[in-house]
């Protein structure tokens, strides 16, 4: 079975860090695409070893990634 998930990726010092907000998991990388990777691993390695009710409990399934203007300043 496939899900799709949100990737959120942002440049963090000398590499990438990248985020799953629907379930919180993070994982990092050198390069934006070693970063999607790693984290695409975190996430099946997630659903091999949790528990159903570990896996209901964290799962988010509305996630909204949106921008947000604000004044600064």
């Amino acid at each position: 079975m496939q899900r799709q998930l949100t990737a959120i990726i942002e440049r963090e010092a000398n590499g990438y860090v990248s985020l799953c907000p629907e379930l919180d998991i993070a994982s990092q990388g050198s390069t934006i695409e070693e970063a999607r990777q790693n984290l695409r691993e975190a996430l099946e390695l997630f659903f091999e070893t949790a528990s159903p009710k570990e896996i209901r409990e964290r799962l988010h399934e509305e996630v909204y990634v949106t921008r947000v203007e604000v004044a600064v300043g």
